[in-house]
């Protein structure tokens, strides 16, 4: 038995219980919010040979970089690759096995084609977009999007989610009062969507609109936190625009409450929580014992370093909390990454390995090797991904060391570069 899901497109073995589960739990991935895993385990659960119901709970569990859950993707794909299938479900079994192999870049592309011939598949779109981001792709975040939206409409289920990608891949790409309308647009269809509310924050970070992203989350709190699986990450952004007032009390004590009071063991919740202490350590702030426990819980996981991107802000945690072996360590395990084959060995060797050095050096006080690694890959950074506003640490890295080095020339430079780039 197979039915249609409102897109169109056949599910395969699912009955109409399992198609009702299967799309609330994508419209949850689109928001980023909810339970899609217990929806997607009833719906197989009710029909076990629910091809997409498989596919989609390996995508929630692959695409984060995180390596503790990578495994029940693993076997939600084992559980699908030999069940009957279309072409179109047998194209997004075809990219879950390019990204558990670490060829997220072959991925993308399958998905790319995928979305090219099914214009109105928003799962091949959100992991495609998602995988965009991973690889710094900064076009083709906002172009895989845009091709799609002239066949979608505004009262079409799932359209909020494409205006919310579209978003922020025209702010990676500067675009900023197309962005900010884009993204305003999506909220206004769905206030929940924590994508659409985090694109429209990045414009807001770009052009250093302080007080306007503070009152952006702050004015309704509960749309963007509530079962939200993404708040960490926007807590961040306001903690980012706190900071960039100077405002350290309340910086601190986001920190110590949504964003790290929970101690999330999820890659890209540990990575927001090194890199805002990153950025008081550049400034000369206190954080007390904040380093501790965030460096104990990369360090439980310093041999599944699966992503350079990560891997960096691992780094910053060690370095903060002077863990010496522990920075070592991470460094040793670079020579894997590098031996893997996967697209991870180039992100590595590209960008995350010369990052890592250039951070271990600054904890070491060698301020000028920090300055000849970071220098020497920050125009091409975004090849190891993250975003504009994430990446922005390098620069700020530089920035200081070249203080400490005494090279006030460049500081000076950099800081006139930065006031320059600031769109009016």
């Amino acid at each position: 038995m197979s039915v249609r899901e409102t897109s169109g497109d056949i599910l395969t073995a699912a009955s109409a219980t399992a198609a009702e589960r299967y799309e609330t739990a994508l419209e949850a991935f689109y928001c980023y919010a909810g339970d899609p895993l217990a929806l997607l385990d009833e719906a197989i659960a009710d029909s076990p040979e629910f091809v997409m119901g498989h596919a989609l709970k390996a995508y929630l569990t692959m695409i984060g970089t995180n390596a503790d859950t990578a495994h029940i993707g693993s076997e939600a794909l084992d559980a699908a690759q030999d069940l009957p299938a279309s072409d179109r479900e047998h194209g997004h079994l075809a990219a879950l096995a390019k990204m558990r192999d670490g060829e997220l870049k072959a991925a993308g592309r399958i998905l790319e084609d995928l979305a090219i011939a099914n214009p109105h598949d928003g799962l091949a779109l959100q992991v495609g977009h998602l995988i965009d981001f991973l690889v710094g792709d900064s076009r083709m975040l906002r172009d895989r999007i845009g091709r799609a939206l002239p066949h979608w409409s505004a009262d079409e289920p799932g359209y909020h989610a494409m205006l919310g990608m579209h978003a922020f891949g025209l702010e990676e790409s500067g675009q900023y009062a197309r962005a900010e309308e884009t993204g305003r647009r999506s909220i206004d269809l769905n206030v929940r969507n924590g994508w659409a509310r985090h694109a429209v924050a990045h414009v807001m970070e770009m052009q250093d609109r302080r007080r306007d992203g503070i009152a952006w989350f702050r004015d309704d709190i509960p749309s963007w936190t509530e079962e939200s699986f993404f708040q960490v990450h926007n807590w961040w952004h306001l903690a980012l625009f706190h900071l960039g007032l100077g405002e350290l009390d309340e910086v601190l004590a986001l920190y110590d409450g949504p964003i790290r009071g929970a101690r999330s063991d999820m890659a890209f919740d540990m990575v927001d929580a090194a890199a805002l202490l990153w950025r008081l350590h550049l400034r000369g702030v206190d954080v007390g014992d904040r380093w501790e426990p965030l460096a104990d819980a990369y360090e439980a996981k310093l041999d599944k370093g699966t992503y350079a991107f990560d891997d960096a802000h691992a780094m910053m945690a060690f370095v903060g909390a002077r863990r010496r072996e522990a920075a070592k360590a991470l460094l040793e395990l670079q020579a894997k990454a590098l031996a893997s084959g996967a697209d991870n060995a180039g992100f590595t060797a590209e960008v995350g390995l010369p990052v890592m050095e250039a951070l271990h050096a600054f904890g070491d006080g060698h301020y000028n090797q920090t300055l000849d690694r970071l220098r020497a890959v920050r125009s091409r950074a975004a090849r190891f991904g993250g975003s504009h506003a994430q990446r922005d640490l390098i620069d700020l890295t530089i920035i200081e060391a070249a203080g400490r080095n005494g090279d006030e020339a460049l500081k000076a430079a950099l800081l006139a570069e930065r006031a320059n780039a600031l769109p009016i």
